[in-house]
């Protein structure tokens, strides 16, 4: 039953201010299954190599920046050193990433993606790309932009322009 001793404008307020506090369902679990479809391109590739999505990661960001530290790499994917020495021993391993010393400080460990790890980025990333592409084909080409930004504004982090340097290079965080 409704208070009548609040003004009509305040319950108006109250009601709206009650309606954004309550989850937004269907973009919740849109996410929900479009993460899972967008990653199970790739898992379907990764479970033939023995490999998960830690893998994936790791090999993604190290191919996209060859010379990553593995401290630059931790920060990045926010996941202790431990779980990544695992992935990352078993990249190395075989053969899909080598780790070299850096050549001013001898006690950096920066990695590479080797052919065999760039070409496995490939194919994942064609997988992806194939997926994205299809749902860009739904929207006006200005719509993408709304995507882009949607997904970046999602990312919650201290330092967004560390996460846009990131995806786009030095250039484009400065702009």
């Amino acid at each position: 039953m409704a208070d009548l001793n609040i003004p009509m404008a305040d319950r108006t307020v109250r009601a709206a201010e009650r309606a954004r506090a309550e989850p937004i369902w269907d973009i919740i679990e849109l996410l929900f299954f479009a993460y899972r479809d967008f990653t199970g391109d790739a898992d379907e590739v990764l479970v033939k190599l023995n490999f998960g999505r830690a893998h994936h990661r790791v090999l993604h960001f190290v191919n996209r920046q060859p010379g990553l530290k593995v401290a630059e790499l931790l920060d990045i994917l926010k996941i202790t050193k431990q779980s990544l020495g695992r992935v990352l021993k078993q990249l190395l391993d075989e053969g899909y990433i080598v780790q070299k010393t850096g050549n001013n400080d001898r006690r950096q460990r920066l990695l590479y993606a080797t052919a065999k790890g760039e070409a496995l980025v490939g194919k994942l990333a064609g997988l992806q790309t194939k997926r994205i592409d299809r749902a860009l084909e739904q929207i006006a080409p200005a719509e993408a932009e709304t995507v882009r930004r949607f997904l970046c504004a999602m990312i919650d982090r201290d330092d967004p322009d560390k996460v846009l340097e990131t995806i786009f290079g030095a250039a484009s965080a400065k702009e």
